[in-house]
């Protein structure tokens, strides 16, 4: 029997929970492998990531997931893009094709498919006008997904840059600065947001104490309050959102969809996710 050989790219990973989503994946279909995590600290980046994809290529390794920093540093790396890969603009999962290391992002789907689960198949009421805090590969899935499912999307982000050309990808005709807002955000809030999610690592352990909303600003009224960080469940900017009697979500079951997507690819078994959301902690 096969052995997969699988891993997380990242830096840091202390507080990552993908060990025990694959292994117990890994278990439930009865396969046998490894999940292992690949921190490399940024100084090192260029000639690691280079190191870890040609192990790929060898077949030393079967499959990567990559996180932050590294999700669109690795683009100039691989042999190709997925559709979604090249749409995004960021890569989220590395795996091998006759001997081509492809780039794919999976955390488009996952995000989509935990929010569907969470409106139990149903939009939210109001208009679909989200506002998405951060501007780098998670940022970028995050947006990409809503776009193509219909939403308004407006971006919050340190980096005004990189904002504007996530924005040039989902609007590539007219105005969009209406569409880029700085962080942290000014007061008063923009009217009519129905969606707010933080895709920036901000208030992720262990800098529990942070949150990229400001503390004296109110929330959007009525709006669904979404943080892709899942280490703490529980983050600063969720608990304010629920004194503010808003419905919150953490990132926990993003992060297993979009492993069950990653696993599908590597092994060609379909995910069993049961086992993966019980693993940490979910529907119990």
């Amino acid at each position: 029997m096969k052995a997969f050989h699988l891993g997380l790219l990242g830096h840091p990973l202390s507080h990552s929970r993908s060990p025990e989503i694959f292994h117990a994946a890994l278990s439930a279909a009865g396969l046998v492998g490894e999940f292992r995590l690949y921190p490399l600290e940024p100084d090192k980046g260029s000639s690691g990531l280079q190191a870890l994809l040609q192990r790929i290529r060898l077949g030393e390794l079967d499959g990567l997931a990559v996180t932050i920093p590294y999700k669109e540093a690795v683009l100039p790396l691989v042999d190709s893009l997925t559709e979604a890969a090249e749409g995004i603009g960021a890569i989220n999962v590395l795996s091998l094709a006759d001997g081509r290391v492809i780039g794919d992002n999976t955390d488009a789907g996952g995000f989509l498919a935990d929010l569907q689960a969470w409106w139990h198949g149903s939009a939210p009421p109001g208009e679909k006008n989200a506002l998405v805090l951060g501007a780098g590969g998670a940022a970028r899935a995050i947006a990409y997904g809503l776009r193509n499912t219909g939403w308004e999307v407006s971006i919050a982000a340190r980096r005004m840059a990189q904002a504007a050309s996530i924005l040039e990808r989902l609007y590539p005709e007219g105005d969009r600065t209406k569409r880029i807002l700085p962080l942290p955000l000014p007061s008063p809030c923009p009217e009519g947001i129905s969606l707010l999610v933080n895709a920036t690592p901000i208030g992720m352990s262990p800098d529990t104490g942070s949150s990229p909303w400001p503390e004296d600003l109110p929330y959007p009224a009525g709006a669904w309050v979404y943080d892709l960080v899942y280490n703490p469940e529980a983050t600063l900017f969720l608990q304010r959102a629920r004194r503010a009697g808003l419905p919150t979500r953490s990132g926990l079951g993003m992060l297993v969809e979009q492993a069950a997507l990653a696993f599908e690819i590597w092994t060609g078994a379909s995910a069993p996710r049961p086992a993966m959301r019980s693993a940490v902690g979910l529907d119990r």
